[in-house]
């Protein structure tokens, strides 16, 4: 098992298209998701995409409570047309936290690390992390998705405002009561 360097935001494999794993069983695809998976909790993270790791293959890994598991060539699919707003970080940009609106139940299916079509559905935590997670093997980065660029900062200064220990004018980042990050 090996800690894998994470590519970090304006990396040209974070932009891209990942492609297809064609047998998820090969023994390099069993190494890949187990560093996957050692990196994402040595990087305290709740999941983590093989384009993060230099490697442009569909395929991630996330905690599923005690558990982590990996999803080989996944789809999702919204099941609702209720969306939330919440604060999601990444490890490909270290430091800042934004906003992002998302479906708030979804459903999904791919292929397990044996191989086996595996699907179900998820919501709450475990259905933001799944599509934030696709969103890495579409080449999209959660700001990508933000539809106010006044809701990303630092996570210093968010939990500095947050915890009312900065003054800044009306309507500027921070000064919001509802900032949580």
């Amino acid at each position: 098992m090996a800690i894998l360097k994470i590519a970090r935001l304006g990396h040209p494999v974070l932009l891209r298209r990942a492609e297809p794993v064609e047998d998820p069983t090969t023994p390099a695809m069993r190494r890949l998701v187990t560093d996957m998976a050692e990196t994402m909790v040595d990087a305290n993270g709740l999941g983590l995409a093989a384009p993060q790791v230099h490697e442009p293959l569909r395929v991630f890994v996330m905690r599923d409570g005690n558990r982590v598991f990996a999803l080989f060539n996944p789809e999702i699919t919204a099941l609702t047309e209720e969306r939330e707003a919440a604060w999601e970080g990444c490890l490909s940009i270290p430091g800042l936290r934004g906003e992002v609106t998302r479906p708030v139940r979804v459903a999904w299916r791919g292929l397990d690390a044996k191989g086996k079509a595996v699907s179900g559905e998820a919501d709450g935590m475990a259905a933001r992390v799944m599509q934030h997670e696709f969103d890495h093997l579409e080449g999209l980065l959660y700001p990508m998705r933000m539809a106010d660029l006044s809701r990303l900062g630092f996570n210093e200064e968010l939990s500095r405002y947050a915890a009312g220990e900065g003054k800044v004018a009306a309507g500027k980042p921070g000064n919001r009561k509802d900032v949580n990050p």
